[in-house]
Order: structure tokens, then C-alpha cells, then sequence
């Protein structure tokens, strides 16, 4: 279990404080920069949490908005120290893009997440064996080993003691696809399976009956924060999106998801189609 405070979360919780006393100042963004002498890009980098802040910088902004709290000033002047350097996915980032790093950067400080995939199993419950199947696929890929590793740190960190509640839909197609054979599937939805029955996991099957619906062509996650909106992470034919500004983009994937949900099977149902499933399938 990581015993120190990621960067990105002290990045975010900077993030959440600033724009808070920022909007009670009655301050735009352009007022701000105009008021500290700074660019405007320099407000908006350190609002979106993408960059660092220096203690300096943070008293600076903390003057200007009013906020004088000893209390408030001293943790928010913690969390800027600890803003600094590394976080824990950097040792892969020579096979991570900008975009997937803004993506862990939030999933590491979610408080729920909620995933739907329409033909693999999402990636946080995928077994080892299963993730090497699909790496197995087509020409050899050199960073194979590495985007195995980080998947497992992912599940590790989500999966661990105090982490995110997690809601995931997986649809029948992913469930009976055999991705590298029967015995990875036994073995893969066993996983599934042993991970239900705990509380962190909430699973539901999508069956074939479900008919059509509105994310047949791309997978998505929903990331869920107590002091903040969703974030929405889309990957499909487009390529993949971290979205949390598109308001109307992201309340569409919200209604989405309940609607999968609504049409899926109950969890009792989804663990006895699994049980099913393990039983059925052939040996290699």
C-alpha cells in the first residue's frame, strides 16, 4: 500500500482550493493573471492541476483571493511542497501519452469509478494471462512487458484497502470471448468472480438480450469525486479522451451508464452467469 501522497493529489487538491477562493473573490481567471502580473496560461495550468505551484506562488494567489486562514494557508502550503515531482506511473512514461497520464492522474484520486467496455473486460480487472492474450495479437509489440506492469500497479492501487468504489458493466460478448483460450477465460472470470464478492466491486453482466444502446462502439469510465464533477475517459475508433469541462458530454455518458445498468443483470444474476460461464467452457 503507497505510504506517501501521490503528486497529482495534492496537484488536484490545489486545484479544487484555488478556483474555489478564486470564484469567491469575484475574480475571472484574466483578472487573476492581470492581478498577480502573470500569463493567463500560467491560472489555467495550475487550475487544471497539470502543473506544480511553488510556495511562493501559492502565498501570492492566496494574498490576492483574500485568504488569510493560518489553518487553511498551512495545509494548502503543505500541499504545494508536496505537489512536487514524480508520480507513481513515472517510471513508465516513455509508453504513457499526455492524455492517458491526465487520466491516472484523476483516477488516483477518485472516489468511485464506473466502467462499461463493449467487447473486452475492462483493463482494472484483467488478469495477467488475459492483458498477455491481447498483447499476444498481431506484430510483436517491445513495450508489451511494460503496459502489462503498470495495468497490474493500476489494479493494485485501485484494489487496495480504502480505494474507490467500483461499478463496472461488462458486457456478455466480453464475458464469453475467448481470449487466450478457455483456461485464461476459467481463470479470468474466477478473478471477476472473487472480486464481486468483496464490497469494493459492484459487477453486472450486459446480456445479449440488452439489445442496442448508446456505447456499442467505444468503452468509457465515469470518475467520481466527493468535491468535484465526474471526469469521462473515451477510448473507441477516435482514439481517447480525458473530458471534465464538456458538461453536456459528460452528463451523456452519465445517463448511459444507468441506462446499461438498468438493463443489465443483477449482481446475484451476473455471479451465477459467471458460474455458468466457468463451468462451460471447453479446455484448451
Amino acid at each position: 500500500m503507497p505510504t506517501a501522497v501521490d503528486p497529482s493529489l495534492n496537484r488536484r487538491k490545489l486545484r479544487l482550493a484555488l478556483r474555489s477562493a478564486r470564484d469567491k473573490a469575484n475574480l475571472t481567471q484574466r483578472d487573476a493573471a492581470d492581478a498577480l502580473e502573470w500569463s493567463l496560461s500560467k491560472i489555467i495550468r495550475i487550475e487544471a492541476g497539470t502543473v506544480s505551484l511553488s510556495v511562493t506562488d501559492l502565498r501570492a494567489m492566496l494574498r490576492e483571493y483574500g485568504v488569510d486562514d493560518p489553518d487553511v494557508v498551512a495545509e494548502l502550503e503543505e500541499a504545494a511542497r508536496g505537489s512536487k515531482g514524480q508520480s507513481w506511473w513515472s517510471e513508465y512514461n516513455d509508453i504513457i501519452s499526455p492524455t492517458f497520464a491526465q487520466h491516472l492522474g484523476y483516477e488516483s484520486s477518485a472516489d468511485s469509478i464506473r466502467a462499461y467496455h463493449p467487447s473486452l473486460i475492462t483493463g482494472l480487472l484483467q488478469i495477467t494471462d488475459y492483458v498477455t492474450a491481447l498483447f499476444d495479437t498481431g506484430e510483436p509489440k517491445p513495450t508489451a512487458r511494460q503496459s502489462i506492469d503498470l495495468r497490474a500497479a493500476r489494479q493494485e492501487r485501485i484494489f487496495q484497502e480504502g480505494g474507490p468504489a467500483v461499478h463496472v458493466i461488462a458486457d456478455e460478448a466480453a464475458l464469453r470471448r475467448q481470449i487466450g483460450g478457455a483456461a485464461v477465460m476459467r481463470r479470468e472470470l474466477a478473478h471477476l468472480k472473487e472480486l464481486a464478492s468483496g464490497s469494493q466491486l459492484t459487477l453486472q453482466a450486459l446480456p445479449f438480450t440488452a439489445g442496442a444502446h448508446d456505447s456499442m462502439d467505444s468503452s468509457f469510465t465515469l470518475l467520481g469525486f466527493r468535491d468535484d464533477e465526474d471526469v469521462l475517459y473515451l477510448a473507441g475508433p477516435g482514439g481517447v479522451l480525458t473530458n471534465r469541462d464538456n458538461r453536456a458530454m459528460v452528463a451523456r455518458y452519465q445517463e448511459c451508464f444507468e441506462d446499461l445498468s438498468s438493463k443489465a443483470l443483477s449482481e446475484d444474476e451476473t455471479i451465477a452467469l459467471l458460474d455458468d460461464l466457468i463451468v462451460n467452457f471447453h479446455s484448451d
